[in-house]
């Protein structure tokens, strides 16, 4: 069983990685210099609605591991892109946030198999 301040801790985690990966996304695509422009920001808002409001944080922490997808078509496909973009290069701008997500969902996935 995650206690419920290890699974704000890792929800927390989550949210500063996938906003890592947009604002990595938004500087090498869009160009820009500092913050987000307009459709990554909505983007940014949006996946941590989506987060916050997740119906199966009792049983499990990142959105990858999940098999419900509360996205909404058009946002997941934004999200997908910026994850295709940002996941090889994050290691590279993040390495300790990267590593520890890596590590942290492999360890999801494997308790998810156990209680299987």
């Amino acid at each position: 069983m995650i206690m419920k301040n290890d699974m704000n801790l890792k929800s927390e985690r989550e949210k500063a990685v996938v906003e890592q990966m947009i604002q990595l996304y938004c500087k090498k695509i869009h160009k820009t210099k500092n913050g987000l422009c307009e459709e990554c920001l909505r983007l940014n808002n949006y996946a941590k609605k989506r987060s916050d409001n997740c119906p199966f944080i009792e049983t499990k922490t990142f959105c990858s591991n999940c098999k419900t997808h509360c996205y909404k078509p058009d946002m997941r496909e934004k999200i997908r892109i910026v994850m295709r973009f940002s996941g090889p290069r994050i290691i590279f701008h993040h390495p300790i946030m990267a590593i520890r997500h890596v590590i942290e969902t492999q360890k999801e996935k494997n308790r998810i198999k156990e209680n299987i």
